[in-house]
């Protein structure tokens, strides 16, 4: 039976795991056209509407912080602007299909009054629609935070990740709620969320980017895990781990990947070099599965790995419904 709720491990502690158990991968870099000499990263992975599939992503200036999130519809192997979509001034979206709706996501960045290029603040906004051309705006988060995610649970019911920072989360830990329908997303009630205390170290933080339904009802969370080296660097890396929403109960993370799964390429700034964010993942029957990421806050790419989500489901571990 897998051990549950262990002490935290640290980024090294993980890191010495990961490369402990190589395993094949196939990576292919995004290719995008119509936004000028803006980077696109930190990517959805991508999905079907009308027939055609299409990607969302952060465009943005390499100097700036100030960003808009374009749709993306691939034509052969290169993604253009949708057509007749609307894009928003928003930083790394999300989407998740909730009570037969498109439920998208993304951080709006709060500039200072004095100064325009300073940001002070930022909150995560929601709009929800039958389809991408009718998303509108339902809910807002909290003050200064990011990385909230919403899964459609066994029962119906809403599970909503939180990432709570300062005096409650420190650098940034993960919460966990349960809401009964769309309309009870609230600042109160993401605030209200318990915090999984136990899964960082004071110095290091994380976040949830996606959340899957398991077979056994259990929350399979995309994330991400980040560090400081000791010349202020971060360093971000992919993980995964499983959530019972009844008992909160869960399995130790571990990273899924690593900048250096990815060619050498440009970035953002020096102290970026070393990052990926996880943006989606998609399984399929094989037991692989797609992860999309953005890569050190300039590129994107996605990378085909073993499905880090089967051995949740092939675990010893009681339903969410037993528990």
């Amino acid at each position: 039976m897998m051990s549950l709720n262990s002490t935290p491990q640290t980024c090294q502690e993980m890191l010495e795991e990961f490369y402990d158990n190589p395993r094949e991968t196939t990576v292919r870099e995004m290719i995008f056209a119509g936004v000028g000499k803006r980077d696109v990263y930190n990517i959805t992975s991508p999905f079907i509407e009308g027939g055609r599939e299409i990607v969302i992503g952060r465009v943005e200036a390499r100097d700036s912080e100030f960003s808009q999130v374009f749709f993306f519809q691939r034509d052969q192997n290169i993604w253009h602007p949708r057509e007749h979509t609307h894009t928003y001034p928003l930083q790394d979206p999300c989407i998740a299909r909730i009570e037969d709706e498109y439920v998208f996501g993304g951080v709006e960045v709060i500039p200072s009054l004095d100064d325009p290029d300073k940001i002070v603040s930022w909150v995560t906004q929601f709009y929800r629609g039958k389809t991408i051309d009718s998303l509108c705006h339902f809910a807002s988060g909290p003050d200064k935070m990011k990385d909230i995610r919403l899964v459609t649970l066994a029962d119906g019911r809403i599970g909503v990740l939180t990432r709570p920072q300062g005096k409650i989360g420190g650098r940034g830990q993960i919460g966990f709620t349960i809401i009964d329908k769309l309309d009870e997303l609230t600042v109160e009630k993401v605030e209200s969320a318990y915090i999984m205390h136990d899964q960082f170290i004071p110095e290091e933080w994380g976040g949830a980017n996606e959340a899957h339904l398991l077979s056994n009802g259990w929350v399979g969370v995309l994330g991400h895990i980040a560090c400081f080296d000791q010349n202020q660097n971060k360093h971000y890396y992919s993980i995964v781990f499983a959530l019972n929403p009844e008992t909160m109960e869960k399995s130790p993370m571990k990273i899924i990947a690593v900048r250096a799964d990815f060619p050498p390429g440009p970035e953002k700034r020096p102290d970026l070099e070393d990052v990926i964010f996880s943006g989606g993942l998609i399984r399929s029957e094989d037991g692989r599965a797609l992860l999309s990421v953005g890569v050190s806050d300039a590129e994107a790419y996605q990378i085909d790995i073993p499905d880090p989500f089967l051995e949740y489901e092939q675990a010893v571990l009681p339903t969410a419904q037993e528990a």
